[in-house]
């Protein structure tokens, strides 16, 4: 992978904690899968993730970059001012992401990792007065699981975190009306099936509304049901078994995102 080069001496491995390295190669790995399954908007959009053993630092991307480009080096570690701790490349970090993930972080100290998109069906859905629907079981899985924020235009007011975080409740997944995606969780892993499979709900919603048919629905309480299954614990935590699988996936195509 040709990205662009980390402008310090000293490799920024042996600058940071083993566990905020793994955290950045983690992070650098959730950016290349958003890539590898179109959840990308060039540069823009933006995920977090939590420094271990911090409250008030998170990883984000530098804004400037490619999705497909980003590796563990290349994570800028900020806090929740928006002061900039470290920073190995020549790139600044996108407001808005430090709008939106400083007001999660702060809030929900249960959340280690933040996603936010601007998909086609996202927005799509995000647009619709419906919401999002229980066409089908990977839908029921959000069911009673997703807020919903109104556009206050693009988020770069710091007014505006309190509504995001106020909004999100305590839910894992938020659709930010004629705007896009959030999904938060627990850890990189969980965030990023949060995502794949909130994603995968809007696809199905655009696609089924798309084919002029009358959609049947199944009863409230099958769908309570369902959604009830997915939560986490009830089963198990729904992005931990995937993720090892996806490594290796990214370590087949390039592994430079370790880097």
């Amino acid at each position: 992978m040709n990205a662009p080069a980390i402008k310090v001496k000293k490799p920024v491995r042996d600058q940071v904690g083993r566990e905020e390295w793994e955290t950045r190669v983690n992070l650098a790995a959730c950016y290349r899968l958003m890539h590898e399954f179109g959840m990308v908007e060039m540069v823009a959009n933006h995920i977090s993730a939590r420094v271990p053993g911090t409250d008030s630092e998170f990883l984000i991307n530098p804004y400037g970059m490619l999705y497909e480009e980003m590796t563990a080096s290349s994570m800028v570690r900020i806090d929740l001012e928006g002061n900039i701790l470290f920073n190995a490349t020549e790139y600044g970090i996108n407001k808005a992401g430090y709008v939106i993930h400083s007001a999660i972080h702060a809030a929900r100290h249960d959340v280690d990792c933040v996603i936010h998109t601007h998909t086609l069906a996202g927005m799509a859905v995000s647009a619709m007065k419906a919401g999002l629907m229980p066409i089908a079981q990977t839908s029921m899985r959000w069911a009673k699981g997703v807020t919903y924020h109104d556009y206050e235009g693009i988020a770069i007011n710091l007014e505006e975190r309190e509504r995001l975080v106020q909004d999100l409740g305590t839910n894992d997944a938020m659709i930010l009306r004629n705007h896009g995606l959030l999904t938060c969780g627990a850890s990189i892993p969980e965030c990023f099936n949060n995502m794949y499979r909130l994603e995968r709900a809007c696809q199905l919603q655009v696609m089924t509304l798309s084919c002029n048919t009358e959609i049947q629905l199944p009863p409230q309480e099958i769908v309570e049901q369902s959604w009830n299954l997915f939560q986490p614990g009830v089963r198990r935590r729904f992005g931990l078994l995937e993720w090892p699988a996806l490594l290796r996936k990214l370590d087949r195509i390039d592994p430079s995102y370790r880097d």
